[in-house]
């Protein structure tokens, strides 16, 4: 049979050009998306800064949640977005353990050195620059290059990657933005590593006392270096240290590979992120590549009608038949898994650095290259190809040997009854998931469906795509039949041939539904928190920072000047539950926060923000189930225990945050206290203008610190949205390129395969231009069909996705982006059709009637 399979491949290798390329793109697909997965799994984060310490101590970064269930105990962790910091108890339980010879206390904090024409000086290309002891210099090591280390609190020494940036040498004095206000130091030192310039970021050291003021959280270290005494390996040292600990579950002790996760809190959560992208794009990928290689395999399988009912006229049983299909499928399949696993290693490596440059990972976080991701890539695409084919080749295995003859002559009109309740259940399946996706309310939960109900439904369609062909061009066969002999060729082959033009319109339909849906869900996203920020902020001024934040000295010099009624401040992170929820929150000055903000109350009053109060969102409120005066338990953004008072519920969450407390609660617990924005409004009978004046001259003072209208904060909220969305339109992009190959794929085999009718076309007297007329007929008859059902789709889709997040059936279509898409659709149905129209054409009438 393998043998047979063989030959029959050789024999019709143009048949088989179509699922080849598909199934190679999928496993190009699978092979990248396995390798983002692998790295989120197994991924080494590199260390920079602790790099000369063999063990480090932190705390534990991650929330969790212990269940027991059929006394089974399971621990759940969640990564928190804020460092969680070492009680300074923790150093003499360290001391204790034999081999120890140095316990390093580190802070941390953020720190920018601001040049003399108020420029704020980052790390290398934009990233951190942070704030430390001299003492913690050893920890990398830094050794001085040029000067003295700081022997006062008014003296510091940086990394030479910056001095040469800011242009700075010993001597200078310079202006440093940390967690209070600017201050002026003067530079004793310039400091550099054995491997040279700091690349992951830039460094300040400051004298202890200077910097244990700046880092705040007293009696607390961000972590602990452990040096070992001579002869001490790092593995001996390391089981020490947890010995001394006494395996405690707050402190976790790490060496090698894992002293990068305690450096770079964002690489930690990326590896996070990572693991659900590549699952989330890999699963998706491969049932778009069952989809669209089964619509493939089945248009092949129609081209050989007539040899497979020769074959069952001959007694070949169904199961041989199926064994044939089988076996000449997975032939293909493996032979474009080689090929799309091959292709899709450079891929993986250049979807990591799009992550890297659209800052949704860290360089640190490398890309894992290992056996694993082409392995599963070509088990995946011999799975993909063997479902196409066995699901393909289903009835036309199974019906009687006269017939298949039969059919092999005329295309039937029926459509199996298994077919039809199939595709029933798929389209019920569909109109399922539009209600659980409508009662979505977070982004996570609510982006793995939304593409889902565009596949569950295209299957359905896919199924039924006879008769969806059928009634389409019932509406469409009109206006075509006004062309007397192209239009009404056209129309009359359409009709005439539903089962193949299912086949083609299948694909397109889901490019043009799933392209729509990608770009669409992000915009609709994106308005509405746009939308909710510009209505909710009623200020009239805002005070912002192109460095790391404002002051908090700029709000207590505004709310000093006159005309000014109301300042708020704002500070933003995230807090989880107990039981791991997740949840942005605001930080704002209560007073006069009525002045300044209106985030639509709908339950309780604002008034009473403050303390451990906290208000809500009404997303949160429903699927908690709070009101005024519920308690909350909260782990703020550090890991710090809350219990909070629920004081008001409103409806702005989507622009806002899920929750709002007390500026001075919520700074207190993150790593960079300066607020993001101040919010100022005019009283008093006061001009705006004069007030903007003034507030000009306050910041003037304030390195970074600049004045905006109210409008700046709805800019800002679609800015990181749409650098947000940046990351999707790579990811699922990509399988909006592999559905349009395998559009085109489809398309072309699909007319290659008419050779004859073409012929016949010619030799009753119709001209290659009339036959070429046709063909662009029929091919925008399918773009057209396609069209309509995929936009059909994908509003339907939007618009629960909207109800979810944003309590309105709103969804936001671009005009001329869908006319975009609709565009290319059609443009590439006019290709895929009539280019091997063009070749097929080139050939005598006659000749290919007697071949």
């Amino acid at each position: 049979m393998l043998r047979y399979a063989l030959q029959s491949l050789k024999a019709r290798k143009a048949g088989f050009i179509g699922a080849f390329l598909a199934l190679m793109c999928a496993a190009a697909l699978v092979t990248a998306c396995g390798g983002l997965l692998e790295t989120g799994l197994r991924g080494e984060i590199g260390t920079e800064r602790y790099s000369g310490t063999p063990v480090i101590v932190a705390a534990d970064q991650n929330v969790h949640h212990v269940t027991k269930k059929k006394g089974k105990t399971k621990d759940k962790a969640k990564p928190l977005d804020e460092r969680v910091w070492l009680p300074s108890a923790t150093k003499e339980r360290i001391e204790t353990a034999p081999g120890v010879r140095t316990v390093v206390p580190e802070l941390d904090f953020p720190a920018y050195v601001v040049g003399p024409n108020g420029r704020i000086f980052s790390g290398p290309d934009g990233k951190e620059s942070s704030g430390h002891a001299w003492a913690s210099a050893q920890l990398t090591p830094f050794r001085i290059d040029k000067g003295t280390p700081p022997r006062t609190d008014h003296e510091i020494v940086i990394d030479r990657g910056l001095a040469s940036r800011a242009g700075l040498a010993p001597g200078d004095k310079v202006t440093v933005q940390a967690t209070g206000s600017p201050s002026t130091y003067t530079v004793t030192g310039i400091a550099t590593t054995p491997d040279g310039d700091l690349k992951e970021q830039a460094a300040v050291f400051f004298s202890s006392d200077e910097a244990r003021r700046l880092a705040g959280h007293l009696g607390q270290e961000a972590v602990r270096g452990v040096l070992p005494k001579e002869g001490v390996s790092t593995g001996e040292l390391a089981e020490a240290v947890r010995t001394a600990l006494g395996d405690s579950p707050h402190e976790q002790v790490s060496t090698g590979g894992d002293r990068g996760r305690v450096e770079f809190l964002g690489a930690a959560k990326a590896r996070v992120k990572l693991i659900s992208m590549g699952g989330a794009i890999g699963a998706i990928g491969l049932l778009v590549a069952v989809l669209v290689v089964s619509g493939t395999f089945a248009l092949s399988i129609q081209q050989r009608r007539q040899e497979i009912a020769l074959l069952r006229a001959v007694a070949a049983t169904p199961k041989q038949v199926r064994r044939l299909i089988g076996r000449e499928a997975v032939c293909v399949g493996f032979a474009a898994g080689l090929l799309g696993a091959a292709a899709g290693l450079p891929l993986a490596v250049w979807l990591h650095g799009k992550f890297v440059d659209f800052g949704t990972i860290p360089e640190t976080l490398k890309l894992v290259r290992s056996p694993f991701p082409v392995l599963a890539a070509m088990a995946a695409t011999l799975f993909a190809a063997w479902a196409a084919a066995r699901i393909s080749a289903r009835r036309i295995s199974r019906i009687r040997p006269a017939e298949a003859m039969s059919e092999a002559a005329i295309e039937g009109d029926r459509l199996p009854w298994g077919r039809l309740v199939a595709g029933g259940i798929a389209l019920a399946g569909g109109v399922v998931l539009f209600v659980v996706l409508a009662a979505l309310h977070t982004e996570p939960a609510s982006m793995p469906v939304t593409y889902l109900v565009v596949l569950v439904i295209s299957i359905g369609l896919a199924l039924l795509g006879p008769l969806t062909a059928k009634g389409a061009l019932a509406v469409l066969g009109v206006p075509l039949r006004l062309s007397r002999v192209a239009g009404y060729l056209a129309a009359h082959n359409a009709r005439a041939n539903a089962k193949r033009l299912a086949a083609v319109i299948t694909p397109l339909t889901l490019l043009v539904g799933m392209a729509s849906t990608i770009i669409f869900v992000q915009t609709t996203l994106g308005n509405a928190a746009e939308h909710q920020v510009r209505d909710g902020v009623t200020a009239d001024w805002v005070v912002d920072s192109t460095g790391p934040g404002v002051p908090g000295a700029v709000a207590d010099r505004i709310r000093g000047l006159p005309g000014v009624m109301a300042v708020t401040e704002i500070v933003h992170t995230s807090v989880r539950t107990p039981g791991l929820d997740k949840y942005s929150v605001q930080g704002v000055t209560p007073r006069g926060l009525a002045s300044t903000m209106d985030l639509k109350v709908t339950e309780g009053s604002l008034d009473r923000l403050g303390g451990h109060a906290v208000a809500v969102s009404d997303v949160v409120a429903n699927s908690k189930g709070l009101h005024p005066g519920d308690t909350m338990k909260l782990l703020l953004g550090d890991g710090t225990p809350a219990t909070m008072s629920v004081v008001a519920v409103y409806k702005r969450g989507l622009g806002f945050g899920d929750l709002t407390m007390a500026h001075d609660l919520v700074a207190g617990h993150i790593d960079n206290p300066l607020s993001d924005s101040v919010l100022v409004t005019v009283g008093g009978g006061a001009k705006r203008d004069t007030v903007r004046e003034q507030l000009a001259g306050v910041v003037a003072d304030f390195p970074g610190a600049v004045v905006t209208g109210s409008g700046r904060m709805a800019d800002r909220q679609a800015t990181t949205h749409k650098e947000n969305a940046e990351v999707n339109y790579v990811a699922m992009g990509l399988i909006v390129a592999f559905t349009a190959i395998a559009s085109v794929n489809t398309l072309a085999m699909s007319t290659a395969d008419r050779s004859r009718e073409f012929a016949l076309l010619r030799l009753a007297g119709m001209t290659r231009r009339q036959v070429l007329r046709m063909l662009r007929l029929e091919a925008l008859t399918v773009a057209l069909t396609a069209i309509v059902l995929g936009t059909g789709i994908s509003l339907a889709t939007l618009t629960s996705f909207s109800i979810g997040m944003t309590g309105e059936a709103a969804p936001a279509m671009s005009p001329v982006i869908h006319l975009t898409i609709s565009a290319a659709a059609a443009t590439l149905a006019l290709i895929a059709t009539v280019l091997p129209g063009r070749i097929t054409l080139r050939s005598s009438p006659t000749d290919t009637i007697a071949d």
